[in-house]
Formats: structure tokens, C-alpha cells, sequence
């Protein structure tokens, strides 16, 4: 995560978010820099406007649709209509089985947890 704070101060200074300076403030922050894990930060925000993306993730309730949201735009009190168990057994239903995937992630060295920390 440190790499992506820094990133976002040098965003909110106004500086350009390159290698050296990531480095910079990475180094300053006392943080042991991988120069790897830099140069895919810097390639990975090469055409994204941070200013923008912050802007929407912030649009986003913290729990989302997924922690019970009604994504039909109902109150809570409009969706409410007593099968919560039922409903719970449903989304369950519909759920793919993700766990062989995350074990192949973690074996290939690959995902975002790897590139940031």
C-alpha cells in the first residue's frame, strides 16, 4: 500500500508520477523500495487520471451491493420483505466456486496483492 500512497502524494503535490520521484518519496517515507514493484506502479497508472478514480471510488457506499445493498435503487425498508433467509440461500446459489482460483493466483505469483503489498 505504501506505493500507492506515495503515488497518491505526488498526485495531490502536482508532481509527475514517475519512477525517480515514486522512488523519492518511497525512500523518504523509509520504505525499502523493490524497483519492481515501482516500474509496474508507474506502467499500471500510465493512462488512468487518479483525480478521477478517487473521485468514484469515494461515489461508492462502503459496503457496496454486496454487504446488502439493494442494487434496484429500494430503501431498506422497501426490500425488506421478511425472506431474508431465502434470499441469503439464493445469492449463495449463485455464487461461483472461486477457491481453486485463488490458490492458482497464489502459486503464479500474479494479482494486485502481489504488486502492492
Amino acid at each position: 500500500m505504501e506505493y500507492v500512497y506515495a503515488a497518491l502524494i505526488l498526485n495531490e503535490t502536482g508532481e509527475e508520477i514517475n519512477e525517480s520521484n515514486l522512488t523519492d518519496v518511497l525512500e523518504a517515507a523509509g520504505v525499502d523500495v523493490e524497483e519492481s514493484r515501482v516500474k509496474a506502479l508507474v506502467a499500471a497508472l500510465e493512462d488512468v487520471d487518479i483525480d478521477d478514480a478517487v473521485a468514484e471510488a469515494a461515489a461508492v457506499p462502503a459496503g457496496g451491493a454486496a454487504a446488502g445493498g439493494s442494487a434496484g435503487g429500494e430503501s431498506a425498508d422497501e426490500a425488506d420483505d421478511g425472506d431474508d433467509d431465502d434470499e441469503v440461500e439464493e445469492a449463495d446459489e449463485d455464487l461461483p466456486d472461486t477457491t481453486d482460483d485463488d490458490e492458482d493466483e497464489e502459486a503464479s505469483g500474479e494479482g494486485l496483492g502481489d504488486l502492492f503489498g
